[in-house]
Order: C-alpha cells, then structure tokens, then sequence
C-alpha cells in the first residue's frame, strides 16, 4: 500500500474536528493511503510513508468543490461582455448565440474547450467540478455534451432546459415535451443531475416542475437555477422537489429564506437544500449580489461556485469567486472557505469531499502563504502551489 505524507503544514483546514468552524489545525500533517486521508495529527507525532510533501509552514485546505459550471461549448462573447459594460442590461438571451456556435462545433472542438477549463480550474485548486449541458438544445447535441463532460466529471448535469431554441419559439410546450421525453432519455446514461432555468424569459414554473419531475423519475437528482434575474418560483420549488441546490438566489423573499430553513437537519449540521452563490456572475453583468449574510445568519448552507460560462461568469477561478463573497457579499473569509468547499460538497450530496478528515478522498491544495486568509486578502494573486487530487501530487 504506498502512502504520502504532507507535513510541516502551518495551517490545516479540516472542516472537521479542530479550532473554529473550518476545524483547523496547527503544526499539523496528513497521511494519505491508496488516495484517502488515512490519519490526521501534530506534524511531530507524523508517521512514516514511503513519499513526503514538506509544506513549509504553508496553509493547506481540501481542493475546492465547483458545484456549477458550464463548460461544454464553443465560441466567446466577449462583445457581449463589452457592450455590458458600456450599459446593456443582462437579460440571458445571449445563450443562444452559444448554442448556435456549440451545435456547429466538432467533438474534439468541445472536448478541448472541456480539458482546458478543466485544467484552469485544477491548477486554481478545484478538485471537483460539476458540468452541465445546456448549450446544444437537441437530442444528439445534450447526449454527446454529456458524454464529453463524464470524460472529465462524474458530476455531471443535464440542462437540456436552459432556454427555449429559437426552433421552438413559438411552440415551448413542444421543446418541454421534448425535453422530458427522447431528450432526458438519450441524456439520463451520461448525467447525475437535471437542471431548469427557472427563470421569465426561460422556464416557467408548471414546465420546470414537470421536467424535474420527469429526471427525478428517470433517477437524477434536483438542481435547480433560481432567482437570478427577479423575484420568482424557483427556490421553493426546489425545496418541494427535494433540490441538492437551488443556484443564484440573487432575489429572495421571507418565504424562500424560510423554505431553505425548513430543510434544516436536525443535527443542526445546515440545511439539506443548498443555497450556490454565484459571485463571478453578479461582477460580470453588473447585477447586485445575492445577500449571503441573510442566509448565513438564518442558518442556510451556503456554497460558493464559479458558473464558468462563455456568458456571464468567464471564469474558472474559485479563489477569485471567495474574494468577491467576502468583499461583496460580506462573508467572513471563514465562511467563504467553507462555502467553497464543505459547502460545494454539499450542494453535490457528497461526504468524501470537501473535507481533510480520515476516509475521505485525499484532494488537498497547499498555498503559497501561511493562511487560508490570504484568498480575500491578496486577491488575484496565484496563491496556489500545490494540487494533490486523490492523494497524486498534479
């Protein structure tokens, strides 16, 4: 059984058992066999392994959890961004012209844009990163879309309903049908999750439950978009569907904050229903930015992700989405490390990440400073030195 010790660690986040709520340790070390955590204890007290990492003082963390991100796609919309910040409003419709471009892309086309941002995200500390579809709007194109995000993710999700194509403008009782019939089932193989749009302009809330329903059935579990663009269903909707996550919530009511409340568990370990924030999507349309603070406080589980999209949030970088929640949505650097991870990890049902406790999966990242604090203290700055996804050094 070969093993691996990361030790001289100055700081180790846990997310279990240790000081404060990211369990932290000092002077510490991690044994890791066979690509899980196999002891955590003083650095002094290390055993021996056959290969060593000397942090040197350095913090570590578990690699970083993207519970959101849309990777498979062709083209840019640059332009886009730019007329935005000359003034245009976001509305979503600029979905489509990624679609148009997805469609006429090659496989090998969109398996390339896939392993790049992947490898963008991985090199930023991310070891798991959900993938959606959501940018081909056929049958063939969400099956292969799938297909090619499971060669990089068994977090895989289906977003066939993302928007209506313009094919079925004028006909979405058509598309929806669509979508819950010869579309989720060439899909279903390749995904764990299904997704809606929920959203004016997108889905309504009839067509959202019945194609949820429709992947429930089919053996997928509930994720859900809402809330983003206004005021709307989508959040309670989720809860009622048993959502893992309900991602955006930039517009919440009293009655959403307490739907998520009433998923509490009883342990008092969070809410079984997570709320995904979405920071870099808010800095890039100049939207306001979810109150996080309201749904800490109210004791909601909270993530962090990317939404790494051609569109509305081009970026892959977690450590830049923790800066924003502490800057803009005023989360402690504590909460947003938490939410990055453990959070994430939630938001995807798992217990084997997110977490530096023995079992679970050995992803770690090592800073290049001596403290977890360093991500919103020194913003843009590549903090990250070291990746170890399941125990092997990247």
């Amino acid at each position: 059984m070969s093993s691996l010790l990361v030790d001289n660690i100055g700081e180790l986040v846990t997310n279990g058992a240790g000081e404060g709520p990211l369990g932290i340790r000092r002077d510490a070390a991690v044994l890791v066999e066979e690509g899980k955590v196999a002891w955590v204890g003083p650095s002094a007290s290390a055993p021996s392994a056959d290969r060593r990492v000397d942090a040197d003082g350095a913090a570590v963390l578990p690699g970083f959890v993207d519970s959101h991100a849309h990777l498979v796609f062709a083209g840019d919309r640059a332009a886009e961004f730019a007329a935005r910040m000359a003034g245009q409003p976001y509305t979503g419709g600029g979905i489509r012209t990624t679609v148009g471009a997805t469609r006429a892309a090659t496989d090998d086309e969109l398996r390339a844009t896939v392993r790049r941002l992947r490898g963008e995200a991985l090199r930023q500390g991310t070891t798991t990163m959900e993938i959606k579809s959501g940018y081909g709007l056929t049958v063939a194109d969400e099956a292969r879309s799938l297909r090619i995000a499971a060669e990089a993710s068994t977090e895989t999700t289906f977003l066939g309903a993302h928007v209506v194509p313009a094919e079925y403008a004028d006909r979405p009782d058509d598309y929806v049908e669509l979508v819950c019939g010869p579309m989720l089932a060439a899909a279903a193989p390749h995904a764990k999750w299904v997704d809606v749009f929920c959203e004016q302009g997108a889905f309504d809330v009839d067509h959202t439950r019945a194609i949820l329903a429709a992947g429930q059935a089919a053996g997928l579990g509930v994720r859900i978009h809402a809330n983003q663009l206004g005021p709307g269903p989508g959040v309670q909707l989720g809860v009622e569907l048993d959502a893992a996550s309900v991602d955006h919530c930039t517009h919440l009511s009293d009655a959403d904050v307490a739907a998520l409340v009433g998923t509490a568990h009883s342990d008092g370990s969070g809410t079984r229903t997570v709320a995904t924030l979405l920071p870099g999507a808010e800095f890039s349309t100049r939207s306001p930015y979810p109150d996080a603070r309201r749904l800490l406080d109210a004791g909601v589980t909270v993530a962090l992700a990317t939404d790494c999209n051609p569109g509305s949030s081009y970026t892959s970088s977690m450590p830049f989405c923790v800066a924003l929640a502490v800057r803009e949505m005023r989360m402690t650097p504590a909460e947003a490390v938490r939410a990055a991870t453990l959070g994430g990890a939630r938001a995807l049902r798992r217990d084997d990440i997110g977490v530096l406790t023995p079992g679970a999966r050995a992803d770690l990242i090592v800073l290049d400073a001596p403290s977890y604090l360093h991500l919103a203290y020194r913003p843009g700055v590549p903090l990250i030195r070291q990746v170890l996804l399941n125990g092997v050094p990247q």
